[in-house]
């Protein structure tokens, strides 16, 4: 709502209601619109204690700002810079609400003028940004139990969401150009809106986990784009670290079932728009952290993702820090996804090596090039069936029990949660076996099905080149091995040279649902499927 107080005196002009006034009263010419920045608006969550949340806009260069809270008395004083653009950071403040934000805007001169602005029903919380491609854009009414689970967001008005638009940009924006969902209210009306449209299924059912065991205000902000490669969400900066050309493999042919997709920018070159266009415009709001689905449109190249993934978050939490005045944690918690399965028995390596890469080559997250960063796998959620590609599985409803589970743990250092599934912590070599020996963190080890499993076939101990050697398969002969609860003993009789390494679920799809080999029990009953892995035997040499 914007109103003004002509002369400085007097009763406040709703501008909704005398137009007129309002457009002969706020100066012309040179003057700025005096708002809001555009990721801003009624019913928003901004960023609760320990941080102070940020509120920016646009205004008239040197204008005076003051901005209130209400209730209580909290005042912020601040001028608008030569380019227009006023900032405040607010005092601490605890989870909870209803607040208003009021910004009043003063002009000097002979006809002295304020004009006010305010956000409405606004609560403190934590804030999380949700990007990727297509799988994060997914929408709630595409899910399983689509209408069960809209009509059940009626009972969730502590949460609030805000869908960023699809739109790209060769330069940095210092505002979001398309807005496809301003602030709302969890409602059926606001996570129903449509396919493709909002609300994002995975954030909302992350936001809503989180939700059931924190019960406080969390404000979700989707900002995602359909069969994006992460280069697009990569700023200059770490495209420039990781030695990518300016031009990349054309963007991958978007899924026939998407109605709304529309070009990015013209040309060829299209690295850094996303960046440019749907999260530099959000820096400056202080946030929580962030979650992110994406890496299929970088399984035709998937190399550089492992510099990319690890320099992309890097980025994103440096620049978040710097954007809100270092109140925004500089190693703010991020979490994943790993991609899911696609088309069953293809032989493709593009998937699990985006798998092997999301983790920076260690199979696991947090770990010392990941730190604070968590992920859930996805590979066994995959389903023939899906209406929407086999690449876009229908069950968001446990990756984001999954992802909010881990999240409990890095985020929020609940250090009584499992939330990792079982991870091998040593290869023992036999005449004919591998005994895969897991921590004693996996617990009981459920087998669900007995593949998965290879062994790396060289002539050269403690290598597996491609050009000399070969992967085959190693079937299960002890699905529990019997001096351990937590092992398991694959046959290595297909090989007739030296055993040199040991992979686990390395395809492109590697299961049927909820049916990969190996599983772990999580907190909460939630069985917690095994990621894959590569690991070297090291054979003494002789």
């Amino acid at each position: 709502m914007t109103m003004i107080r002509p002369f400085g005196r007097g009763a406040w002009w709703d501008c909704g209601l005398v137009l007129y006034l309002c457009t002969l009263f706020v100066p012309s010419g040179e003057g700025l619109p005096f708002k809001f920045a555009s990721v801003y608006g009624d019913h928003m969550v901004l960023q609760q204690a320990p941080h102070r949340a940020v509120v920016w806009g646009q205004g008239d260069p040197g204008s005076n700002v003051t901005v209130r809270i209400t209730p209580g008395d909290s005042e912020f004083k601040t001028v608008n810079s030569d380019a227009g653009v006023w900032n405040v950071t607010l005092d601490l403040m605890k989870a909870g609400g209803p607040y208003t934000v009021k910004a009043i805007q003063y002009f000097k001169g002979p006809t002295p003028l304020a004009v006010v602005i305010e956000l409405d029903d606004l609560m403190f919380g934590d804030v999380w940004v949700c990007s990727g491609q297509s799988n994060m854009q997914f929408t709630g009414m595409m899910g399983f139990n689509s209408t069960e689970e809209i009509l059940a967001a009626n009972n969730y008005p502590n949460i609030r969401l805000f869908t960023a638009g699809l739109v790209g940009s060769d330069t940095p924006l210092s505002n979001l150009d398309r807005v496809e969902q301003p602030w709302s209210v969890a409602s059926a009306a606001s996570v129903g809106g449509g396919m493709w449209n909002y609300f994002s299924a995975l954030c909302w059912f992350y936001g809503r986990d989180l939700y059931d065991t924190l019960q406080y205000p969390i404000g979700l902000v989707a900002s995602s784009f359909e069969g994006t490669p992460i280069e697009y969400w990569s700023s200059p900066e770490v495209l420039k670290k990781c030695n990518v050309n300016d031009t990349l493999p054309k963007k991958d042919k978007p899924s026939t079932d998407h109605p709304k997709h529309i070009p990015i920018v013209s040309g060829d070159n299209q690295n850094s728009v996303l960046w440019n266009a749907m999260i530099h415009p959000i820096l400056n709001m202080t946030i929580k952290g962030a979650i992110w689905y994406q890496g299929e449109s970088n399984a035709n190249h998937p190399d550089s993702y492992l510099c990319l993934f690890p320099a992309m978050i890097d980025s994103w939490r440096s620049s978040w820090y710097l954007g809100t005045g270092g109140q925004t944690d500089p190693t703010f918690p991020f979490g994943f996804m790993q991609i899911s399965g696609n088309v069953p028995g293809s032989t493709n390596l593009g998937y699990p090596e985006i798998r092997w890469h999301q983790t920076a080559d260690y199979g696991y997250v947090p770990n010392p090039k990941m730190e604070k960063v968590f992920m859930a796998v996805a590979m066994d959620l995959w389903r023939p069936d899906s209406p929407w590609l086999t690449v876009h599985p229908q069950d968001k409803q446990d990756m984001g029990t999954r992802l909010s589970l881990a999240a409990r743990a890095v985020a929020y250092g609940d250090k009584n949660i499992k939330f990792q599934g079982p991870f091998p912590s040593s290869l023992e070599l036999g005449s004919s076996t591998v005994v895969v020996q897991y921590g004693p963190e996996a617990g009981h080890i459920e087998v669900r099905s007995t593949g998965g499993f290879e062994v790396c076939c060289s002539p050269v101990k403690n290598t597996c080149d491609e050009a000399t050697a070969a992967w085959v398969e190693a079937p299960m002969v002890h699905t529990i091995h019997p001096n351990a609860t937590n092992s398991i003993t694959v046959s290595t009789d297909n090989c007739h040279k030296i055993v040199t390494a040991v992979r686990y679920a390395w395809r492109e799809t590697p299961c049927g649902f909820k049916m990969c080999p190996v599983y772990g029990m999580g907190s909460m009953q939630v069985p917690l499927p095994a990621p894959p892995f590569i690991m070297y035997m090291r054979v003494p040499q002789g």
